[in-house]
């Protein structure tokens, strides 16, 4: 068959075109066929594939966090009862509202104690934090430091938690002594009513 001929094929009449020519028509029709089923239908398909996949894959590491948790139950139960028996110890140290005026006592009595003399003992307002309030307590003393080491160990041995800030330590104006200002805070816990 040469180019004349394919020239010459009718296309009101397939019927009568050569075998060759009719199995390269159905050979096209058929590629044709294929690609608009595969732009239809299977890529589609193809797509939904990878994002299911993709799910499986979160959902493979999703599982493998929660077995990781799930295997480490017992011994995050057993951290979260430590912590509540500590949390439960430090709560007890905080003072109540009743505790507050004897603690505030126990502090003056640990600087006299330590040979401190009070030039200021000036305890401020409360504070209301999160679940706490803290109560400030100026102070100014006079001592050495020695004193002043007893001083800030006696408050650190104290049943109840006491802590020092802004602590600037000068030396008098007259004399051989060193003037200690600071303030001391403690705690008190706020129960669930807030006082």
């Amino acid at each position: 068959m040469n180019l004349e001929e394919l020239n010459e094929l009718d296309f009101s009449n397939i019927g009568d075109w050569p075998a060759i020519v009719k199995a390269v028509l159905i050979l096209i029709l058929c590629a044709l066929v294929g690609v608009a089923w595969y732009y239809l239908d299977i890529e589609e398909q193809y797509t939904d594939l990878a994002r299911v996949k993709q799910t499986e894959q979160d959902l493979r590491q999703d599982f493998e966090i929660k077995q990781a948790k799930a295997a480490n139950l017992d011994a995050y139960r057993a951290q979260l009862a430590e912590m509540e028996e500590s949390f439960g110890a430090m709560l007890r140290q905080l003072p109540n509202r009743t505790e507050v005026a004897d603690l505030l006592v126990d502090v003056s009595q640990t600087g006299l104690a330590a040979g401190l003399e009070f030039e200021l003992f000036q305890p401020q307002g409360e504070v209301p934090k999160d679940f706490y309030a803290e109560l400030p307590i100026k102070i100014r003393v006079v001592g050495d430091y020695h004193e002043f080491g007893e001083f800030v160990s006696g408050l650190a041995s104290l049943p109840r938690i006491v802590t020092i800030h802004d602590v600037k330590i000068e030396p008098r104006r007259t004399g051989n002594d060193l003037t200690m200002e600071a303030t001391a805070r403690t705690y008190r816990y706020l129960d669930e009513g807030g006082s």
